[in-house]
């Protein structure tokens, strides 16, 4: 088995393809490569002389399941789920527009309908069109790149190609100028202990792959723990990148992004490392530390919060303990004076007695 953590690849259009490697990268592992079969070798199909790097597409594989991040998959799709105060989905989309793409391509399985409808208004405000490839079943990861076909080949650029569930300084820009320079096939951002031949041979044995390494933070942020180390990861690049305004406030203890509709009490301590979404209502004397806070949540007074991510429209009571990745799904009540160890609490539940073990409370 051979980690690997990202797979961005700008690749020209895929019009001659008959077969794509079929089993890639799901996840950070590879744990077989198929063939590439093609009707013509790659210098027939991929000429560079029209490679100009302008108007780009690229397409973002979402159609999983998002069981990892159960419970809060359980109310909205895993790329809608807000990282940092914005869509897991949308800080990739964002960077993608930096870099010159016009068009995004969704490979979606489930909850195409609100996810079109939610990310209707942000392709607005951005100047871009989002479409949505439908899978009818799993096709894997290389699968939607062939359903995807029509839209990808319609010009000569070349496209994007990534995962949904990464989040990193997404350098797409000097990517493109990476690509430019030494103008083969295809180029896959790797981190170090990547190996790029063993992912990609063929390509690699013509000499048609190059590979970037990444540079500054990567994180798979797919379940809690990791999700919660990703947001600590990106609080802190936000210090030098400014791709967020960090919060300064009384009782604010170093990286703390705060959307400025919530409401955070007297003699509060927040932070290191907490972001605090819409609507929020943080009561007097709260303690939140590595903790991720959704929209329209309450956190009463005198509670204590250490890594921990509370679910949208969650009330947690008075003089609460909560800690060891503890996940409050949307619409759950904890009552007063609990203690929550390590808890994955479902939708719309209500907490009336302590959690000492981590489980599951259905």
């Amino acid at each position: 088995m051979i980690l690997t953590d990202i797979i961005w690849r700008i690749c020209p259009a895929l019009k001659h393809i008959t077969e794509v490697l079929d089993t890639l990268i799901l996840g950070n592992c590879l744990n077989s490569v198929q063939k590439t079969v093609f009707e013509e070798d790659w210098q027939s199909i991929f000429s560079r002389d029209h490679l100009t790097l302008g108007n780009m597409k690229a397409l973002i594989l979402v159609g999983g399941y998002g069981t990892r991040l159960r419970p809060l998959t359980l109310s909205r799709p895993k790329p809608l789920v807000e990282f940092a105060n914005k869509p897991i989905v949308l800080h990739q989309i964002e960077a993608l527009v930096q870099a010159g793409v016009t068009q995004v391509v969704l490979a979606v399985s489930y909850h195409a309908e609100q996810m079109e409808q939610e990310l209707a208004q942000e392709a607005q405000k951005l100047g871009i069109q989002i479409t949505f490839s439908l899978e009818e079943e799993p096709l894997g990861t290389a699968g939607p790149i062939k359903l995807a076909q029509s839209i990808l080949a319609s010009n000569d650029e070349p496209f994007f190609v990534l995962n949904s569930d990464v989040i990193c300084d997404f350098p797409f820009t000097q990517m493109v100028k990476f690509h430019r320079q030494h103008g083969r096939e295809g180029t896959i951002m790797c981190r170090p202990m990547s190996i790029e031949k063993e992912v990609f041979p063929y390509m690699a044995s013509d000499g048609q792959l190059y590979a970037q390494e990444l540079q500054g933070f990567w994180m798979d942020i797919g379940q809690p723990k990791d999700f919660l180390t990703g947001m600590c990861l990106y609080l802190n690049s936000c210090k030098t990148s400014n791709t967020a305004k960090l919060y300064k406030g009384p009782g604010v203890v170093g990286n703390v992004l705060v959307d400025p509709s919530a409401q955070i009490g007297k003699n509060c301590r927040i932070g290191p490392n907490v972001t605090i979404g819409p609507d929020v209502v943080i009561e007097d004397g709260a303690c939140i530390k590595r903790c991720t806070i959704l929209r329209g949540a309450t956190i009463k007074s005198h509670t204590w919060l250490e890594n921990c991510i509370i679910g949208w429209k969650c009330i947690v009571g008075q003089w609460v303990r909560m800690e060891n990745v503890s996940v409050l799904g949307e619409d759950v009540i904890v009552k007063d004076e609990l203690y929550i160890n390590g808890g994955m609490v479902l939708p719309h539940k209500s907490i009336a007695t302590s959690v000492l073990e981590p489980k599951i409370i259905m």
